[in-house]
């Protein structure tokens, strides 16, 4: 059941796609003063979801922003990543209940954090929607939730392939030899994506002539090795005489405006720049309809990025900043003097006063960023989203955003922030996916190894371990970091390629799981308590996963280990692959264990009564046969598995139509 209760005066932020009739009465389980809701939490209470975040699955005991940030030192003690997704579970003995705040201004959500007993939920706005689920089930609660903000995006089929990304790639050889360096490892690979060098300058929808002179016969002749070319779209336009984009936005009124509405303008990566008005519809749709450029040389794919947006500085900011720097010139910098220069620095990036300085036209009305800001990224990617509906009418376009709101979701998928080569961000990876999956994001994943500092070996083969679980599995590292492709490490190459061999081989169940989450409504990726919970033990466990139906992964995250430790809340069956060829089968009793991981090996779980449809060895999504497959089992004679297979590529998705029945 949901019911809606509204305050004030809403901005229609369109999250939700279901028509509820708002209640006249007042928001269940938590007392109101003005714009702050609180509720008592039981001892026994966990807090899921707020999607992108730090910290684990259940989010109590911490404070966390809803307000999108370039925050590329998310380590633990931030309060708010890329995205803003403002949906959370209560589960305990007594409380069993869902509530999204559909706002697109900041919130605060303080799970815990002042008192440990009491969760408080603040909202800058005052004008916003609160729905409020409550289901028997966390299942069912989730499940309720994705009804109401509407369907998950699908990408293609062959999306769920392995892609190297790095921040780097300079020129067409360089390309080339990424390409070649999986072949000759004997590594599959299906997307090679392009950070912001093979821009003119850095300037949106501009291929640079001088490092990509035949940059579409570079992606036909690698798309004929079943490799595509995925670049990069940032949001800003460099305000540039000349630049056609920038001279269209500008003539049209397509920018955000300052106060005296004047186009407002910020530094960014090619220098001075102005920010698409992405809630005004018109601007969108002028927006959106520049990605043909690129469509028409034979991209298939995108990630858009700094969509905060990212602010490096304002014109103002930047000015008055050089001001006070200027003024201590001549100062003796001792221990104030030095903290107050590097704060100085420090706020000129991403200033909530700059993204109070500019507005937004939307319905004819003028409307702070400020007050609407999270929702910016997510318009970006519906300006994407919705102009391939037209440019790509038959085929689905690949298309995934760093920034992000709920709502978004319908339109593209995000990956989990620029993180870092850390132990600690391989378990964020495993953490963040199922807090995403109750906000609607399925199509997600981080940057395999980290994006910034220097991958280990082993921290690259244990990340791919669990990385071949996730819907998006990109290796994507940082200029100036150690290189990263499974290939750079010479000893481990044999190592690296029976571990990506068997995202092929797994991808049937992977594709048919990720299909029947989308179009039911259903999570992905669970934690252990969402089936289990009146297990106390399978609550609390924070390091497992179960991946669709059948499988319940449990990676290894620590660096030296050669095991861990695996709670297991049922008789399971362990599999273990070896050189991407089954090696175990051992069926283990419910309770505590321990169990060895080598670095070359991937150890998984099966739930009795299930089958997990295994492909043969396969180079490419395109190569994998959905039509001659094994079945590994837990389960007796005549059980069966219902198969999602579709062509790959049609924006027609049928339940009835793609599902087939495997019996053991």
């Amino acid at each position: 059941m949901i019911r809606r209760f509204t305050f004030g005066a809403p901005f229609a932020t369109e999250a939700a796609v279901k028509k509820i009739e708002p209640c006249n009465h007042a928001l269940p389980y938590f007392t109101q003063e003005q714009n702050c809701f609180s509720l008592k939490m039981e001892d026994d209470d966990i807090v899921y979801g707020l999607g992108q975040n730090v910290r684990g699955i259940n989010k109590r005991g911490f404070l966390y922003e809803s307000f999108c940030t370039d925050e590329f030192e998310h380590d633990e003690n931030k309060h708010s990543l890329y995205g803003a997704h403002n949906f959370l579970i209560v589960s305990g003995k007594t409380h069993l209940f869902g509530v999204f705040f559909d706002t697109p201004g900041k919130i605060t959500f303080d799970i815990g954090y002042t008192e440990f007993s009491s969760l408080k939920i603040e909202v800058e706005n005052d004008g916003y929607n609160v729905y409020l689920i409550e289901n028997p089930t966390l299942d069912s609660i989730a499940e309720e939730f994705r009804s109401l903000i509407g369907q998950s995006y699908i990408p293609p089929k062959w999306a769920f392939g392995i892609g190297q990304s790095r921040w780097g790639y300079r020129t067409e050889d360089d390309i080339r030899k990424v390409a070649e360096g999986y072949r000759s490892s004997g590594i599959p690979l299906d997307m090679i994506y392009l950070d912001i060098d093979y821009m003119e300058q850095y300037k949106d929808f501009t291929v640079s002539k001088e490092a990509f002179p035949e940059f579409k016969k570079l992606v036909q002749e690698l798309k004929e090795s079943g490799i595509r070319i995925i670049p990069i779209i940032d949001a800003a336009v460099k305000a540039e005489d000349g630049f056609e984009l920038y001279e269209e936005g500008k003539r049209n009124g397509y920018f955000c405006k300052d106060e005296k509405g004047n186009d407002f303008t910020a530094g960014v990566w090619p220098g001075k720049c102005c920010l698409p008005d992405f809630l005004n519809p018109e601007a969108r749709r002028w927006f959106g309809s520049k990605y043909k450029i690129l469509l028409d040389l034979g991209i298939e794919g995108f990630w858009n990025d700094m969509n905060e947006p990212a602010l490096f500085y304002s014109e103002k900011n930047l000015k008055s900043s050089l001001e006070k720097i200027c003024a201590m010139k001549n100062d003796d910098i001792g221990l104030k003097e030095n903290f107050a220069l590097k704060d100085i620095v420090k706020s000129l990036a991403n200033s909530q006063d700059d993204y109070k300085s500019f507005y937004h036209n939307t319905g004819g009305k003028t409307v702070s960023h400020y007050s609407v800001h999270n929702l910016y990224g997510g318009s970006m990617t519906r300006a994407a989203a919705e102009a391939f509906a037209s440019l790509s009418p038959q085929k689905r376009v690949l298309l995934f955003s760093r920034a992000s709101c709920i709502g978004a979701h319908r339109y593209g998928g995000i990956w989990m922030c620029d993180n870092k080569s850390q132990w600690a961000h391989l378990l964020m990876n495993l953490k963040m996916l199922p807090s995403l999956n109750m906000c609607g994001f399925l199509f997600t994943g981080a940057d395999i190894g980290g994006f910034g500092e220097n991958a280990t070996e082993d921290l690259l083969l244990r990340w791919y371990a669990l990385g071949i679980f996730m819907p998006l599995l990109r290796n994507h590292s940082a200029m100036g970091t150690r290189s990263q492709e499974p290939y750079q490490f010479t000893g481990s190459v044999k190592k690296c390629a029976g571990i990506l061999n068997l995202r092929y081989r797994l991808l049937p169940y992977l594709y048919s799981e990720f299909m029947k989450a989308a179009l039911k409504g259903s999570m992905y990726a669970r934690p252990l308590g969402f089936l289990w919970p009146d297990d106390e033990d399978a609550r609390r466990t924070e390091d497992q996963l179960m991946i669709g139906e059948s499988i319940m992964i449990c990676p290894v995250y620590e660096q030296n280990a050669a095991g861990r430790h695996v709670y297991l809340p049922e008789e399971m069956k362990l599999v273990r692959f070896r050189d991407c060829a089954l090696a175990e089968e051992t069926v283990l009793p419910a309770g505590h264990t321990f169990i060895s991981v080598a670095l070359d090996e991937v150890v998984f779980f099966i739930r009795k009564g299930h089958l997990v449809p295994l492909a043969e060895k396969a180079g490419s999504v395109e190569d994998v046969d959905f039509g001659k497959l094994t079945l590994l089992h837990f389960a007796s004679h005549g059980s069966s598995y219902e198969l999602y297979d579709d062509d790959g590529e049609s924006r027609s998705f049928s339940l009835d139509e793609h599902i087939r029945t495997l019996t053991y």
